[in-house]
């Protein structure tokens, strides 16, 4: 996948469009070996060495030497600034927050439980507490936070309401207002699936990987589709899994469709076979249970997954992404959930039949690091410490 594209002209111009693209694919990957960096750019080995270089001298890269598969490489990421950022990511049981500059080497991070339908006015102010808190931990003040990524399930229109999602009592909550009006410092708000996909570009199981997509599944499915470094956003919906229609003549959606993934795999949808025999149940109680060895719990988890791995194999089956990981609550059962999904891939004969295809994401803070990552793309390295939003 070549990132960018070379301008005609002197070799000037040459140049300078190659550096362009080289600090274009750094800034979409992160990090990234010049190795990499030679496979993303079309560039020859030599030119993104030379540029790399030359860049280095500039201060507008920074290096390190690590190891891939077992052999040396030079790392290449943005040089850091002073500035911080923060990732915060809010889902329906849980806030999660992490505190780093633009290197991304994280000073803080911290994450909590939170209750039942939480409501957006004390979950805000917790969030605004525990950034200060961490901002302390670090010895910063508020003073050196440029900015703040929030990551939310389900979001509609340009980002800043949560839609048909968990956070259904959030609807209409401007929320990137009200946080930003509590930190005095911009906030940019962005569907949990995209920071999860960006999370595992920058630092996960999709990085240097072309295509790759992210599949978020908690209490609703999302997913997002990541292109040379870059999320797809189509025209505003792209990667909403959830709402593919998996059952024609099945349950009505939140959406008003009828058979959406979200009407099997959700969090309700999981729950309610289990009622009988085992009372009511969060998704997390669910999720520990099936852990356990539970077998009900077990059941309807690896009957969410069929159902999701076949939405995955459609998808893949289109879009033919190099690499699928699997993000949320129900990746932590393991093999229970994903064993379905690359069985549903391995049924169509135009995939490869590779189990490294389908991998599960090994953070649990990764959508938060996404949403870290975004804010700090979005307020650029000569933002300084006093932008506010």
């Amino acid at each position: 996948m070549f990132v960018g594209a070379v301008a005609p002209g002197s070799q000037g111009s040459l140049r300078e469009a190659n550096s362009a693209r080289i600090v274009e694919a750094v800034k979409a990957y992160g990090r990234i070996t010049q190795v990499e960096l030679s496979s993303v750019t079309g560039l020859s080995a030599a030119t993104v060495s030379n540029i790399v270089k030359q860049l280095l001298d500039q201060g507008v890269v920074q290096t390190r030497a690590t190891t891939r598969s077992g052999r040396r490489a030079q790392e290449v990421s943005l040089a850091a600034s002073s500035s911080l950022g923060v990732g915060v990511h809010i889902a329906s049981r849980s806030l999660s927050v992490v505190l780093a500059d633009s290197s991304m080497a994280l000073s803080g991070a911290q994450r909590l439980p939170l209750p039942v339908e939480h409501r957006s006015d004390t979950t805000l102010d917790r969030t605004a507490l525990l950034i200060a808190e961490l901002a302390d931990q670090v010895g910063a003040s508020m003073d050196d936070i440029a900015g703040v990524g929030l990551a939310i399930p389900t979001a509609l229109g340009a980002g800043v309401r949560p839609g048909l999602g968990a956070l259904t009592g959030w609807i209409d909550v401007d929320i990137d207002q009200l946080l930003a009006a509590r930190l005095q410092r911009q906030v940019l708000v962005v569907r949990e699936a995209e920071a999860g996909a960006v999370g595992e570009t920058r630092f996960g199981a999709l990085r240097g990987v072309g295509v790759g997509l992210f599949v978020h599944v908690a209490d609703t499915v999302d997913a997002c589709l990541m292109v040379g470094g870059v999320p797809f956003r189509g025209a505003g919906s792209a990667g909403a899994l959830g709402h593919v229609r998996v059952e024609p003549g099945g349950a009505i959606c939140r959406c008003g469709g009828r058979g959406c993934l979200n009407t099997v795999a959700s969090a309700e949808a999981l729950a309610e076979p289990l009622r009988v025999s085992h009372g009511p149940m969060s998704l997390r109680a669910i999720v520990r249970a099936a852990a356990d060895g539970d077998p009900g719990c077990r059941q309807v988890v690896a009957d969410a997954a069929a159902a999701v791995g076949g939405a995955v194999a459609d998808a893949a089956t289109l879009l033919a992404p190099q690499r699928v990981v699997i993000g949320g609550d129900l990746a932590a059962t393991g093999e229970v959930f994903l064993a379905p999904i690359r069985e549903a891939l391995r049924s169509r004969p135009v995939l490869p039949r590779d189990d490294g295809l389908v991998v599960p994401t090994e953070d649990p803070q990764m959508v938060a690091r996404g949403a870290l990552a975004l804010i700090h793309d979005a307020i650029g390295p000569a933002a300084g410490a006093s932008s506010e939003g």
